[in-house]
């Protein structure tokens, strides 16, 4: 075909054909301002939803039926992300889980992910390129 390329690498199939829905990913932090940067992220991309707490994630899930993806940050107040997870799974078994963390990946979040709780680790700062790739990955694109 031609030369060159007329689509960036962050354009989605969403955003190529307006008529097919976007998939909703539900992103769980305490940090008010990851949420907004998150959501200014992956809005083009993606019906981002934020929840900024385990508990308030849980209601989300009870309520959006159709997420596809939960991004859950480790370290929050009263429910860290392994536990929101964990919790999660009970409701809503058939969801792509990850978690983002600005700490060490730990034992507790190997195993995790060497059970199939967590289908990946993500550090912070997050690096959006790099969660877009295995989103994609994840959404056959």
């Amino acid at each position: 075909m031609g030369e060159g390329n007329y689509f960036s690498d962050q354009t989605s199939r969403a955003s190529m054909n307006p008529s097919e829905p976007k998939q909703k990913l539900l992103y769980v932090d305490d940090e008010i301002l990851n949420l907004y940067l998150f959501r200014e992220y992956f809005r083009n991309e993606y019906e981002v939803i934020v929840a900024q707490s385990g508990q308030e994630a849980i209601e989300e899930l009870s309520e959006n039926k159709d997420v596809q993806f939960v991004i859950s940050d480790m370290r929050m107040p009263k429910m860290n992300g392994l536990e929101f997870i964990t919790k999660a799974q009970e409701i809503r078994p058939n969801i792509t889980y990850c978690i983002l963390t600005g700490y060490d990946l730990t034992p507790d979040i190997e195993k995790a992910i060497g059970e199939k709780k967590v289908a990946r680790y993500f550090s912070k700062p997050f690096d959006p390129t790099e969660i877009s790739l295995f989103l994609s990955a994840g959404k056959g694109n």
